[in-house]
């Protein structure tokens, strides 16, 4: 079991089942799970020209998350959110790498052979350079 699980989240059915992953991978006793949620260039922009202000653009996106902080509180397992902003993969690997975390649990998105092959998908550029332990949850 680990004490230190960093989680990738981004409000999608592919994250709250990597949540349920990292909850039974989490040390009952003392363990802690950080939720990043990476808001990239194009969304912060439509963030900031649909809201009136800083609070509610915050607001609308620890919603995104919320039904993974939810699940969190009612399993009673400490946790930490974190947003960041920039390009996911690289943001989640500097994130990840500054941390000293024992795990980090990410959601595939579930892209085709030929869309993996031509795109890439974040859960792979992050395994590839994550110094800890991944797992992808499908």
């Amino acid at each position: 079991m680990y004490k230190k699980i960093l989680l990738a989240a981004d409000g999608s059915k592919h994250s709250l089942r990597a949540a349920k992953v990292a909850q039974s991978l989490i040390d009952r006793h003392g363990g802690m799970v950080d939720i990043v949620y990476v808001v990239n260039g194009s969304t912060s922009k439509q963030d900031v020209l649909r809201h009136a202000s800083k609070e509610e653009i915050h607001m609308k996106r620890k919603q995104k998350i919320k039904a993974i902080e939810m699940y969190f509180k009612e399993k009673s397992i400490p946790h930490t959110i974190h947003i960041l902003r920039g390009e996911p993969g690289p943001s989640l690997v500097s994130f990840a790498n500054k941390g000293n975390y024992e795990c980090l649990v990410i959601g595939s998105r579930g892209l085709n052979n030929l869309q993996t092959m031509v795109l890439g998908s974040v859960s792979h550029k992050v395994a590839k350079r994550v110094e800890c332990p991944v797992m992808i949850v499908k």
